[in-house]
């Protein structure tokens, strides 16, 4: 017996899902006191629950539908939809700690603090469209694979709505607490519809015989004929690199650890877990392709329809609610991380700096909560615009490069300015939209706004004024102190508190040295990139160095780990 498309026992899967999730997510609630237990979580997450974090934000259904329909169509090569990032992975050993040190709560505050207010209010515009794209993106694959599991009964519409109703419900109570809360088990229903498909799929398909006989030898390369080209992996891995920074939720994924090495190791596992994650989604879609051989020269929309016309043939029931449920996991893994950091932009970087200066914790937390409403508002609207997800993609990939400059420049060159990031903004957007509207591809938009933002950025800045001495004092002094050390920064003058933005006192404030840093080995390459010459050694840098060789170590192993899967089929 079925109702709406989906049997009885997958509805009560799924029911007991939903009802498990909302019971967390109301007792989060009483460990939410301020906007600082709402936004970051107090700063008291582990390991576990960071690597958790890390991943369940990370890891979306709407990435699935992109690298499953994109394999069925093009082979291994789709899975650089979401492997864009792999060589960026290392990378996040390395930034992880610079988010930490700077105390501070969202991106805007990172634009504020070092290049204006203007600037902080800017980088919250493009980061609350960034989270608006990214709700809207999530809903839309989603909601694209149960309208196909269902076989239209419920539409893209109903599922958008349904789902949206679910992690608003807890994720206004809960806030951080809540999503971080609920990741370990989303984590192991992600990781459950990452690979689910796949024996079911290879048993259809007839075997690894006949998918190898079914399809020509270029599907189990890593690099596509079409679509998806060297220059486009070039280009997307580059763009990723600028971009990823200041994805808005980064302060709070890196910002929420007790320690440092906390969020080194959330950030970088957790984003590895979701690599190796996303070699099941490819080899899917390959398999997929062999079952439903239409789905080859389907268009982009209907090619996404590909990861819920499999659930729902291939999978019996029972599974079938394991699978939605693990689909529901993943938006609100991912939606509620969102839409609590999205409220964090507007409360602390519009509503506190412009309109109210002087209300109370609870004022801020209510004003916070009612603005996680109209992110998800917004993100609803662009989940029923935009025409397929891989377009949400692409946008949401460009936004994030318009920024990513002026934050790269701002953690290792001193003299970078407002000036220079308002241009390189500006000068970026304008080239990305202007050779959209041609049509130039993806790729040919990233080879030149590029290369002449960060030429921007340099330009400007040096034939323009320089930043105020203090501000760039409490910024570096931030950033050469190590998590732990905070009596130093209160001796010096800067105060400290989740509630406000780190600033000085009456004093002025003197630059404070790295030597405690050094001493310890906690010395951040990235900050001294420009002084490394007079100051590296293994010894100043060794967690640095130590954890993004083990990192490159990984990155080997799953690219090597990709060609042996496919030259076993």
């Amino acid at each position: 017996m079925s109702f709406l498309g989906i049997h009885l026992l997958d509805w009560f899967i799924l029911g007991i899902y939903i009802s498990v999730i909302t019971a967390i997510g109301l007792y989060s609630n009483k460990a939410v006191k301020s906007t600082g237990d709402y936004f970051m979580g107090g700063r008291r997450f582990g390991k576990l629950l960071m690597i958790a974090q890390a991943f369940g934000a990370g890891t979306r259904a709407d990435q699935a539908v992109a690298v499953i329909g994109a394999s069925s169509q093009i082979g291994l090569a789709g899975i650089w939809y979401q492997w864009l990032y792999l060589f960026s992975t290392p990378f996040y050993w390395l930034i992880a700690p610079i988010y930490r040190r700077l105390r501070y709560i969202t991106i805007g505050d990172f634009f504020e603090k070092r290049y204006g207010t203007s600037m902080g209010a800017a980088y919250a515009v493009v980061g609350l469209l960034w989270f608006a794209a990214n709700i809207g993106v999530v809903l839309k694959g989603t909601g694209v694979t149960i309208e196909a599991i269902t076989g239209g009964q419920i539409s893209t519409e109903m599922a958008v709505f349904g789902m949206v109703a679910f992690f608003v419900l807890y994720g206004l109570l809960g806030g951080l607490v809540a999503a971080a809360s609920t990741q370990l088990i989303q984590g192991f229903f992600i990781l459950l519809l990452s690979f689910m498909l796949i024996p079911f799929a290879l048993n259809e398909a007839g075997g690894i015989t006949q998918v190898r006989e079914f399809l020509p030898d270029d599907w189990f390369s890593l690099v596509a004929n079409q679509e998806v080209t060297l220059f486009f992996i070039i280009m997307a891995i580059l763009n990723g690199m600028v971009g990823v920074v200041v994805q808005p939720h980064h302060m709070a994924i890196n910002g929420s650890g007790k320690t440092e090495i906390n969020c080194r190791s959330g950030w970088t596992y957790g984003t590895f877990i979701k690599r190796f994650a996303t070699l099941g989604w490819a080899f899917s879609g390959i398999f997929i392709a062999v079952v439903f051989p239409s789905l080859i020269e389907a268009d982009a929309s209907e090619r996404e329809q590909a990861f819920g016309l499999a659930i729902s043939n291939l999978l019996p029931s029972g599974f079938i609610g394991l699978m939605i449920a693990a689909l529901v996991a993943a938006v609100v893994a991912a939606c509620n991380n969102f839409m609590v950091n999205g409220s964090a932009l507007f409360t602390r970087n519009f509503y506190k700096r412009f309109l109210n200066q002087k209300a109370d914790q609870q004022h801020y937390l209510t004003i916070a909560r009612i603005s996680s409403f109209f992110v998800v508002a917004i993100g609803v609207g662009i989940a029923l615009y935009i025409p397929s997800v891989v377009e949400g993609l692409f946008l949401i990939w460009k936004i994030m490069a318009f920024l990513g400059i002026a934050f790269w420049m701002a953690v290792f060159w001193k003299k970078a300015n407002r000036y220079g990031a308002w241009s390189s903004m500006i000068i970026t957007a304008v080239l990305a939209f202007t050779t959209d509207f041609y049509g130039w591809s993806f790729p040919e938009q990233v080879a030149l706004y590029l290369p002449i933002g960060f030429a921007t950025m340099i330009t400007v800045s040096f034939f323009t004024k320089s930043e105020d001495e203090e501000r760039l004092n409490i910024f570096y002094s931030l950033l050469n102190t190590p998590v732990g050390h905070e009596n130093r920064l209160e001796k010096a003058g800067i105060s400290i508190s989740d509630d406000e933005l780190p600033a000085s006192g009456s004093e002025k404030v003197e630059l404070l040295d790295n030597k405690i840093a050094l001493e310890n080995g906690e010395g951040l390459i990235l900050v001294d990139l420009l002084k490394l010459r007079k100051k590296f050694s293994y010894k100043n840098y060794k967690v640095d160095l130590k954890g993004f060789g083990i990192s490159w170590v990984i990155v080997i192993g799953y690219l090597l780990l990709a060609f042996g899967i496919s030259q076993l089929i």
